[in-house]
């Protein structure tokens, strides 16, 4: 009786020698540095903390607009809210703003999602500028918003005004009689002229 043994001839053979040049092209390729540290491992690139916006996020611009939309457009170009950083569009502004506060737009700006801590000193600091700025925005807003309110008031008496004399005037125009040229032309002849000349 004849036993069948397993055939393992079909199995890979690992040569360390092709393996170990296939390091070292590697490690000669990425020889700066800056990737990879000197083990040839992937070394952590250092990014700066968050930090908040410093500039406002434009939801309305386009609402309420119709736009055309190909398949052939551009990304900016297409229905939804572009991010100009990832090169993508998100369809609605509850998801781009989850986009631009996650955590792949913020590495892609370069930024870490850690926040830098503060001292109590730049607290403090931070609240007595927010004071000084709500009360001299309160005081000139109040000012301005009672100045801009009389004037749209103004501005509303004026249209108020101006509507009545059209109306005045459309009627006139209706109740005038009417002129003689057109009822001599209706009638058929030139006019009432008189004989005399």
């Amino acid at each position: 009786m004849q036993t069948t043994g397993v055939d393992n001839t079909h199995r890979r053979k690992w040569d360390k020698e092709e393996f170990l040049e296939r390091a070292r092209e590697r490690l000669d390729k990425d020889q700066d540095g800056d990737r990879y540290g000197s083990k040839g491992r992937v070394t952590h690139i250092q990014r700066k903390p968050l930090k908040h916006r410093d500039y406002e996020v434009d939801l309305t611009s386009r609402l309420g607009k119709t736009q055309v939309v190909t398949q052939v457009a551009p990304l900016n170009q297409q229905a939804g809210y572009y991010c100009s950083v990832c090169e993508c569009v998100v369809k609605d502004s509850a998801n781009y703003l989850d986009h631009i506060n996650g955590k792949k737009h913020q590495r892609a700006l370069g930024m870490s999602m850690r926040v830098e801590r503060a001292t109590l000193k730049q607290v403090q600091e931070r609240f007595e500028s927010l004071k000084r700025r709500k009360t001299d925005f309160t005081e000139q807003d109040f000012e301005t918003r009672l100045v801009k309110q009389q004037e749209e008031e103004e501005e509303r008496k004026r249209r108020r005004k101006e509507k009545k004399k059209e109306k005045k005037r459309e009627k006139l125009l209706e109740e005038e009689p009417p002129d003689d040229a057109e009822v001599a032309a209706l009638m058929g002849f030139g006019g009432f002229g008189t004989t005399k000349k």
